[in-house]
């Protein structure tokens, strides 16, 4: 085990000694957070609110007959103040009044969390674990030797949702492995349409203006050919059929992946109604992910001009349309949707990049590159006009979606680590509250930080070394004496810690810490060979 984590998990011994005795409780005086099993993230217990949220969907389900259907859309690299609810749109030039509908006609989450970078992100959202336990700590790119097929033995919510008689899907990108057993169909969702990878690496090696020694050196770019990495649209399903229905060999390609990705999902969203089979899509943009190619219909469509900006107005377009489309069938009041991002912007390819208010971006575990929007809609299920600081990380809609669709989380294997809280009762209930009282932010295989009600406290940061340059030109240290603590209603921008001058929870937070640190003694990560 890598020695970081070694030696925090070695400082929170007692901790995981208490954790294997099944002890209940919090690990400090600040958590409100209990412990419900020893292999389960503990949660914030709010019996009434839980109770009403039960009794609530055992209502919806009586009236319609069936489970809910689930939509999840992830923008991919889109920043938190992109869209217009979050403090961007017309402001910035890219209006988005789409997902400005969506927030104000139900919850708006200001405090959503993802990993770090993409990858990650997706891993959890469809594991319902860090991705330092599953090893997908990183893109698993073309070349990379793997030692252990991160999928084998993992259950995904596509899996668990197909056993309970959804149809899975996942539209888009998918990033999470391209080999066989590692694909999207081969790890329970019953259909695949999209990409295997990131948008960049679709177009670098046909774009001679910003890849000119690739692409215009014919030797490099043999090279870079015979990896083998797929460049392909992909359709994928459950039995193993597997189709190319295109292959991408330019830019102008790129640019119009995703108006194919969202007219494939209206499609069958039409033909999922007409079959009475609750579904569950996970709708995966490859936009806004550099770099950014408008498509011929959204070229000039922002006030900004700037195709990152047009790339934003397509994708807030597309969600209308399929939202549309679920009104259209009579399907909108039965299905759950939820609108996020994947990380924070990836500011080292301004100006082709979105927009945070927060300190850092992609790659990093400050505000900037974690925090995302978050909007969860229903309707006649989630109150209009919600706003919640509440904490919510992405991982939670694993347990959530389970949730909603009737299946017993208490069932999951008890060998591993579930790191999901279910927070369908504060989504559903109309004074309802969080129940997570952590969020944990892992740079790759490290612990960087953790948010706690309002304080964040960091172990290791990344610090550009030039403006913008957070992943290209950026290093990672750890914090010194005493971690780096911030309140986070003070600060924002987590511009001055607080720590040991005008904070007195240091210590309760160096004790939840290390409580989670030893998890990982107990329930031993994979490591992938990344």
């Amino acid at each position: 085990m890598r020695l970081f984590l070694i030696s925090i998990v070695a400082a929170g011994l007692a901790c995981s000694q208490a954790l294997a005795q099944g002890i209940p409780g919090p690990a400090s005086a600040l958590s409100r957070a209990e412990a419900r099993a020893a292999n389960r993230q503990p949660a914030i217990p709010r019996a009434g609110q839980e109770q009403a949220a039960v009794e609530k969907l055992a209502a919806f389900e009586a009236r319609v007959g069936q489970k809910p259907n689930i939509l999840i859309f992830i923008v991919d690299d889109m920043g938190y103040g992109d869209p217009g609810a979050f403090g961007g749109g017309e402001m910035i030039g890219a209006a988005t009044p789409e997902m400005d509908a969506l927030a104000a006609e139900g919850l708006k989450l200001t405090s959503t969390y993802a990993q770090y970078t993409c990858t990650p992100t997706r891993a959890s959202v469809y594991t319902g674990r860090l991705p330092a336990r599953t090893g997908l700590i990183r893109p698993i790119l073309a070349g990379d030797q793997i030692s252990v097929n991160p999928w084998e033995g993992e259950l995904t919510v596509a899996g668990l949702l197909s056993d309970a008689g959804y149809h899975t899907m996942l539209v888009g990108k998918w990033h999470i492995g391209e080999t066989e057993g590692m694909r999207p169909h081969d790890v329970g969702f019953d259909e695949f349409y999209g990409f295997y990878k990131a948008q960049k690496e679709y177009t670098q090696a046909y774009d001679e203006r910003r890849f000119p020694d690739l692409v215009l050196d014919q030797d490099k770019f043999d090279r870079y050919q015979s990896i083998g990495s797929n460049n392909d649209l992909i359709y994928g399903l459950a039995d193993g059929t597997t189709e190319t229905i295109e292959t991408i060999t330019s830019p102008a390609q790129m640019a119009e992946g995703d108006t194919r990705l969202k007219d494939y999902t209206v499609q069958r969203i039409r033909a999922l109604a007409e079959g009475g089979q609750p579904f569950y899509i996970s709708h995966s943009f490859m936009k806004v992910h550099a770099d950014n190619f408008p498509s011929e219909a959204f070229k000039g469509a922002s006030a900004s001009k700037f195709p990152y900006r047009d790339n934003m107005v397509e994708v807030d377009s597309h969600i209308g349309e399929i939202v549309d489309a679920l009104e259209e069938v009579g399907a909108l009041d039965n299905t759950f949707i939820f609108v996020t991002s994947d990380n924070g912007p990836q500011m080292d390819s301004w100006p082709d990049s979105g927009y945070t208010p927060f300190r850092g971006a992609k790659g990093t575990t400050w505000e900037g590159g974690v925090r995302v929007p978050g909007i969860a809609y229903w309707r006649g299920m989630i109150a209009p006009g919600r706003v919640s600081d509440g904490l919510f990380d992405l991982m939670d809609l694993f347990d959530t979606s389970l949730a909603l669709a009737g299946v017993d989380a208490n069932g999951l294997p008890t060998d591993r680590y579930w790191d999901g809280v279910d927070q369908s009762s504060f989504l559903l209930v109309d004074d309802g509250e969080s129940r997570r009282e952590h969020v944990y932010n892992w740079l790759g295989a490290t612990l960087a930080a953790m948010r706690m009600r309002e304080y964040k406290a960091h172990l290791h940061v990344a610090l550009a070394q030039e403006k913008f340059l957070w992943i290209d030109m950026a290093t990672v240290v750890p914090t010194g004496l005493a971690p780096w603590l911030f309140n986070l209603y003070v600060d924002p921008k987590e511009e001055y810690p607080v720590g040991h001058r005008m904070n007195a929870w240091t210590a309760s937070l160096g004790a939840e810490m290390k409580a989670h640190a030893a998890t990982f003694r107990l329930f031993p990560p994979k490591d992938l060979g990344l």
